[in-house]
């Protein structure tokens, strides 16, 4: 699999000189894999999309990482903690608005039943779960979401997985078009070898007329689309660079620079969020040393790790509205494709 397949590329667009990683994923950071369920049912266009860091126990060997909130309309759970110790602890789950406490739930019982000295000879454990609000497309005040769902997607975990309207993407909207799950990478040769650097966006968010294409025209306005710009987005950023959690803070507030090319200006109501993480290296539950040394990025280099978060949210983002068909949903509300519109577009 190859980043020819990525639909974005092949409209021939191109998103700066960086090469992408052999999937164009953030799978391409290895260890890092993807699951989702969709819910897919008379009124219903939800999911649950799980991002895994690596395939073991993430309670006992956490991750680094860091959380940049772009604009604050959302209802996430685990961001104050993840900004505090900058540290990962769970899967991170994505999900509609009213699915977020099912999703932690989850997190909660599947970390106990690894780990049953949580919250009683240890510490508790920080559920990590992002949302978006699908209710235009999907009956959200179903509370569909389980518990089961949330660990049917962490199961489904695997490096190639699907992408659109699927998973936490099944019912998103995005600049008036079908929005959803999309991922895009950057392959980073440095001293010692090549490193990666994948993004994973769930896009719901853009103004309809806004939304601005990798060659500077703009995309056709959806007729049916007219309302003010107060979706969110939740974007995933994950490498094997070796980044504190400093860095790592730095490094995922350029994914705002990816949402502005493409148009975004994240309006009053709209819920922007980056969490990020590295593999490069693991904090341990039961640390017993005192001082614990780590490999980290020269300042000289965090220029290339800016422009790989910018390009790769901006990929993503087409690339999750570029995998989506035309959907209609709850009581006939519809969002059309943007492939479509630009098939039919061309002169």
């Amino acid at each position: 699999m190859g980043p020819a397949l990525s639909p974005a590329r092949a409209l021939g667009w191109t998103f700066g000189a960086q090469p992408t990683g052999a999937r164009n994923s953030i799978a391409d950071v290895p260890g890092v894999t993807v699951g989702h369920v969709t819910l897919l049912d008379g009124d219903l266009r939800t999911g649950v999309t799980a991002v895994l860091p690596h395939g073991g126990d993430l309670f006992r060997e956490k991750v680094p990482g860091a959380v940049h909130v772009i604009n604050g309309f959302g209802k996430s759970v685990g961001l104050m903690q993840v900004e505090e110790l900058g540290e990962i602890e769970t899967p991170i789950l994505l999900t509609n608005t009213f699915g977020v406490g099912a999703c932690a739930d989850a997190l909660i019982r599947d970390a106990i039943g690894r780990n049953p000295a949580i919250g009683r000879r240890t510490s508790t454990v920080n559920a990590l779960v992002g949302e978006c609000n699908d209710g235009y497309l999907s009956n959200i005040q179903a509370l569909a979401v389980t518990q089961e769902h949330a660990l049917a997607a962490i199961a489904a975990a695997a490096p190639d997985f699907a992408r659109g309207s699927v998973g936490a993407g099944t019912g998103m909207s995005a600049f008036g078009f079908k929005g959803g799950v999309g991922t895009a990478s950057r392959r980073l040769d440095l001293e010692g070898g090549p490193v990666h650097l994948g993004v994973l966006t769930l896009a719901n968010f853009g103004r309809a007329g806004d939304l601005v294409l990798p060659d500077g025209s703009r995309a056709p306005t959806p007729s049916s689309a007219t309302s003010p710009e107060r979706g969110s987005v939740i974007i995933i950023v994950a490498t094997d660079l070796p980044l504190d959690h400093r860095q790592l803070t730095r490094a995922i507030r350029r994914a705002g620079v990816g949402l502005a090319r493409l148009g975004s200006f994240w309006g009053h109501g709209s819920g922007d969020v980056a969490i990020g993480f590295t593999t490069a290296w693991r904090i341990r539950h039961d640390e017993a040393r005192d001082v614990v040394p780590i490999a980290m990025l020269a300042e000289r280099r965090m220029d290339t790790v800016f422009e790989a978060v910018a390009g790769a949210t901006q990929e993503a983002v087409l690339d999750a509205m570029l995998s989506s068909p035309a959907m209609t949903g709850r009581d006939g509300h519809d969002r059309p494709s943007l492939a479509e519109a630009l098939s039919a577009n061309k002169p």
